[in-house]
């Protein structure tokens, strides 16, 4: 557990209380306009209540920039320590006030896993859990945590979050898939040299940085088919929508294992040239700030994440992170 230095504490009265919740709110937010409207004060009543803290606790904690503010070193320090305090705050809180687990999470989550896995099992969730309130937001970036009020966020990537908390949740695989008749008009079965022939569908925004060919690049180079990829292609910006269109023949898809594989079992969907297998090392990850107690309905949650994991057996136990 993280403590107030004691020369910080020794400054500190009931009078500088409100300012530190002020200085919390606008160093999340790194903007006294977004904090004002947050505590229903003017920007000018943040800017004297910061003030007012700096000059009790003698040291600066914003950058004053012409348009923006930015935290000093001493301020990132004060801030991580407000941080780590509040959430047990509310831990201790939560535990003392209530026997059931109560309370909200907001959930970020890329838009492809939200829609084929995660979604489809919350009934489960709602049942257990009936006085957790879940805030689901999808989206293809990676929330900024400071200035977005989210709990946990859930990633198909590499497993790399500087100055995050990860866990990797589930493992991955991919492999081209298509519709029946797309494969058989186009003769993919065991003769993958006609893929030149197909229309490629492709998820652009597979992960961080990549390229919108990114996927059927690295199962290519695997196969040693490269030179037998098509010009013509169709891109995306979601897993589930390349797959939507495989589904209705327009073309050959990159599909995910955990997000396919029901429209596999059904024969919706096929895999013409080769089985799943794995396509360098991006997985999903549950990714939060480092806190020194995870909050209980917190916890509850990631654990039924990795319950349902374990149900579609690609769960890795070893955490990363």
């Amino acid at each position: 557990m993280l403590n107030l230095p004691p020369r910080i504490s020794a400054r500190l009265d009931s009078r500088q209380f409100a300012n530190l919740h002020t200085f919390l709110v606008a160093a999340r937010h790194l903007s006294f306009a977004r904090a004002a409207q947050e505590l229903c004060l003017t920007a000018s009543a943040v800017s004297h209540r910061i003030g007012r803290l700096e000059t009790a606790l003698n040291m600066k904690l914003f950058q004053r920039l012409t348009r923006q503010v930015s935290l000093t070193d001493e301020g990132e320090r004060i801030f991580e320590v407000l941080q780590h305090a509040m959430g047990e705050l509310s831990e201790a809180l939560e535990h003392s006030s209530r026997v059931e687990v109560t309370g909200s999470i907001a959930l970020y989550v890329r838009p492809s896993i939200a829609q084929c896995w995660l979604v489809p099992r919350l009934a489960d969730f709602v049942e257990r859990y009936p006085l957790v309130s879940l805030d689901l937001r999808v989206g293809n970036d990676n929330v900024d945590f400071r200035t977005r009020k989210v709990d946990l966020a859930l990633y198909y990537a590499n497993g790399e979050f500087p100055g995050l908390k990860s866990h990797r949740l589930m493992r991955e695989q991919s492999a081209p898939v298509c519709s029946p008749e797309y494969a058989e008009h186009h003769r993919l079965y065991e003769q993958p040299e006609n893929l030149k022939h197909c229309t490629t569908l492709h998820d652009a925004l597979a992960w961080d940085h990549a390229a919108f060919d990114a996927e059927w690049t690295l199962w290519a180079e695997q196969h040693n088919l490269l030179g037998a990829l098509p010009k013509r292609t169709l891109t995306f910006d979601r897993s589930d929508l390349s797959v939507t269109a495989a589904l209705n023949h327009a073309g050959i898809a990159i599909g995910r294992q955990q997000l396919v594989q029901k429209h596999i079992d059904s024969g919706e969907l096929v895999l013409p040239l080769a089985g799943f297998s794995r396509s360098g090392h991006y997985d999903y990850y549950l990714v939060h700030p480092p806190l020194s107690t995870i909050p209980k309905r917190l916890l509850v949650f990631m654990n039924w994440l990795r319950e349902c994991a374990r149900q579609s057996a690609v769960l890795d136990d070893q955490e990363d992170g």
